[in-house]
């Protein structure tokens, strides 16, 4: 009886961090480290390749990836591991629960049908932007990306206009941490020059990213902000490099991008 009720008064006294800490499955966090290291320059990937980006032994990794076969969110041919569309469940509840895409999509819509090429709502999370809604032009040729598609904040130019928007002790830790992964010649892998095009875009209110993540391809985004003016994600228009000039992009995208911004902002409630 003394024992119990030493341990009862013992959790009674147990700081609210402690039971924070308790209540942390680490074994479900590194799963979900697993399935964020497949990106859309990555889709297919061995198993020493997946434990080297998820920062893990090939023991835990291969545990990881094989549940995840079995559970039919990924497959394996003996050599390669890549995730099912079956993956894409895990965030459309999110998706649907969220008001954002419902009130960006109208805007998007008008926004794609004027510009006649595609625009993207983005989030970001951690190092990664994080795509919510979408809307294609009637052009023959569209910019691809699925809904809930991830990829690397550094290289985007919505990932550099969110990450413009963070405190700067929020960049700071997502910087010192972020492996700057040469995916194009055009990549930008010095920390150093990341940290100025964040700042260059936050100064300008806007990011243009130039074949950093494919080639033939631009992308330019502004921030998306609510009623108090805290920037909540990005508008992004993508479209294949030969139809835009850099400057064309600034003269005749920009201001249509701003504009579809500020709409989306007074149709955010209050």
């Amino acid at each position: 009886m003394a024992t119990a009720t030493k341990a009862k008064k013992q959790a009674e006294e147990t700081p609210l961090e402690d039971e924070n800490a308790r209540d942390y499955v680490t074994s479900f966090a590194r799963g979900l480290d697993v399935i964020r290291t497949f990106t859309r320059s990555k889709p297919r990937m061995t198993l020493s390749e997946v434990a080297e980006q998820a920062d893990m032994n090939r023991a835990a990794a291969r545990r990881f990836l094989l549940t995840l076969v079995r559970e039919g969110y990924a497959e394996f041919d003996g050599k390669y591991f890549g995730l099912n569309p079956k993956i894409l469940e895990l965030g459309f509840s999110a998706l649907a629960s969220m008001s954002l895409p419902e009130t960006v999509q109208p805007v998007l819509n008008d926004l794609a049908e004027k510009l006649q090429e595609s625009c993207f709502c983005v989030l970001l999370d951690g190092d990664s932007t994080v795509y919510i809604a979408a809307a294609k032009s009637r052009r023959m040729i569209n910019v691809s990306i699925e809904l809930g598609s991830r990829a690397p904040a550094h290289c985007m130019s919505s990932g550099r206009v969110l990450l413009g928007s963070l405190k700067a002790e929020e960049l700071d830790a997502i910087l010192e941490s972020i492996k700057l992964e040469q995916i194009t010649e055009n990549t930008v892998t010095s920390k150093l020059k990341l940290r100025s095009a964040i700042r260059d875009a936050r100064t300008k209110g806007y990011s243009i990213v130039d074949q950093e993540y494919e080639i033939g391809l631009r992308s330019i985004s502004v921030p998306i902000a609510d009623r108090a003016g805290h920037v909540i994600a990005a508008l992004n228009v993508c479209c294949p490099s030969p139809r835009y000039t850099l400057e064309e992009m600034t003269q005749k995208v920009l201001p249509a991008l701003l504009d579809s911004s500020s709409r989306i902002t007074l149709s955010l409630p209050h």
